[in-house]
């Protein structure tokens, strides 16, 4: 009988080799057990991503296409943007200039003109007393009220709480006092009441040192309003320019570029957007140029000359009331000169005022650049010429003791002694530098009239051809990627 093998090996050959129950995977080698797990793959950023497709863009001609229609649009687009900013701010300047801090700063020098024109005229009309001309005393109050409407003026045109809005309120609370002591002067002089001569003294010691030194003030915080003006008008719009010629230049990479793989001389696109960037910048240099030149002359042949006129004027002025005073205190003011000299202190500032005078006048005829505005300053200048001599007379009166005749040579006794007094000179020194200032406002108008005006329309019309050149550029590139579809 026959029996099954009691052993478990297969016999050789009887059968398939056993495979294994899970096949070998691909990947890191599984850790030993017990070992923490390794960190996760870090996650690529949104950056890093669009870095890699522009890359694969700019491998092929329509990806590097519309890369370079969406440089052009930009520096185009820039170039527009940046003249349309820069222009605005050079033309509102320049309205400034026109408008506003010029005809501040000439209504500071009014306030400072009027208030001391007005000290002029109340110390001729107490020399007078009597006598006293309608003529003078309204002048006087018309000085008054010409001081009172310009502080008016400047004070809503000024920030509430800087420098200037102290100023005006300073001289709108002296200018009551002022008036008070004048009026006080007026009624003892007229009933013959020596204290009279005080009240004036007194009222000229608050214009010397209190009122004209704050509208000297006034007047040159207006006229560093109005030099920050020009400072903000004049300079060329540098960046617009430089941004204006890169895109100029990247337009021309672009159609050259086109026609070293198209050869076709021109895209019409392309030219368009050249031809609108060239007019804008032709426009913003030749723009600039003329208004700067305007501004430039409006400073040189206006505001310089009638800041000189102003200050010739102002001598005038001061030069007169000095005349008048040293008559009114008849020594009772004295000035001890370093040599040792003691002189009437009214009779040594007339001498450093009236030559004040003559150095302005000097000055305002050189710069005077034309006939009309040469004439006035040398009528003034004969008249200033004139006046020294008539005042060296009536200086030699009164030294003399002969206060009658001093008093005539400088106001005059009837229609011939007023015509020969000194009064006479200071009027037609007044009236000269008056039509001179006129003239030289009238030069300075046209002028920064003319500069503001170039500038008309540039600072839109930039704007509106910038997107128009933008548009024909990204057309002009689009054309060309049309070939590709």
């Amino acid at each position: 009988m026959t029996h099954p093998p009691t052993s478990s090996t297969a016999p050789p050959g009887s059968g398939l080799p056993a495979l294994p129950a899970i096949l070998p995977q691909p990947g890191p080698a599984p850790s030993a057990p017990g070992t923490p797990p390794g960190p996760a793959p870090a996650r690529r950023t949104a950056f890093a991503e669009g870095v890699d497709r522009l890359r694969a863009t700019a491998t092929t001609e329509p990806g590097r296409l519309r890369m370079v229609g969406a440089v052009l649009a930009v520096l185009v687009v820039a170039f527009g943007a940046v003249t349309a900013w820069q222009t605005t701010n050079r033309a509102t300047a320049a309205d400034d200039v026109l408008h506003s801090s010029q005809p501040l700063s000439s209504d500071a020098a009014d306030i400072y003109r009027s208030l001391a024109d007005a000290n002029t005229m109340a110390t001729s009309g107490y020399l007078a007393g009597l006598q006293e001309t309608r003529a003078t005393r309204e002048r006087y109050e018309s000085d008054v009220r010409t001081a009172a409407g310009k502080l008016v003026t400047a004070a809503a045109s000024t920030d509430p709480g800087s420098p200037s809005a102290a100023t005006i309120t300073r001289l709108n609370e002296l200018l009551p006092r002022y008036k008070g002591l004048v009026e006080s002067a007026r009624a003892n002089n007229r009933q013959g009441f020596p204290v009279g001569g005080a009240y004036l003294r007194a009222a000229n010691d608050t214009m010397q040192n209190e009122m004209l030194p704050a509208a000297e003030d006034l007047y040159q915080k207006e006229n560093q309003r109005l030099s920050a003006d020009y400072a903000d008008a004049t300079p060329y719009p540098w960046l617009a320019i430089a941004l204006g010629v890169l895109a100029l230049a990247a337009l021309a990479w672009a159609q050259r570029r086109n026609y070293l793989r198209t050869n076709r001389v021109l895209n019409h696109g392309l030219v368009a957007a050249s031809a609108a960037t060239t007019v804008v910048l032709l426009w913003l240099v030749v723009g600039h140029s003329i208004a700067r030149a305007g501004l430039n002359g409006s400073y040189a042949h206006g505001v310089r000359s009638l800041s000189v006129l102003h200050d010739a004027r102002i001598a005038s002025l001061k030069a007169r009331s000095d005349e008048n005073l040293t008559l009114v205190s008849r020594g009772a003011e004295t000035k001890t000169l370093t040599n040792g000299t003691v002189m009437d202190a009214y009779d040594w500032a007339y001498d450093q005022e009236i030559d004040k005078l003559g150095s302005k006048l000097d000055r305002a005829g050189r710069l005077a650049d034309d006939t009309a505005g040469q004439k006035p300053v040398q009528v003034a200048n004969q008249s200033m010429k004139v006046w020294k001599s008539r005042h060296e007379l009536a200086r030699q009166a009164n030294d003399s003791g002969d206060y009658q005749a001093a008093r005539d040579r400088v106001i005059g006794a009837g229609a011939k002694g007023q015509a020969q007094s000194t009064g006479v000179c200071f009027d037609n020194v007044d009236t000269s530098l008056a039509s001179a200032l006129t003239h030289e406002t009238n030069e300075f108008k046209q002028a920064a009239g003319d500069g503001r005006d170039a500038m008309t329309g540039l600072p839109v019309g930039s704007a509106v051809l910038a997107v128009l050149a933008a548009a024909a550029a990204v057309l002009g590139i689009g054309r060309r990627l049309s070939e590709y579809r």
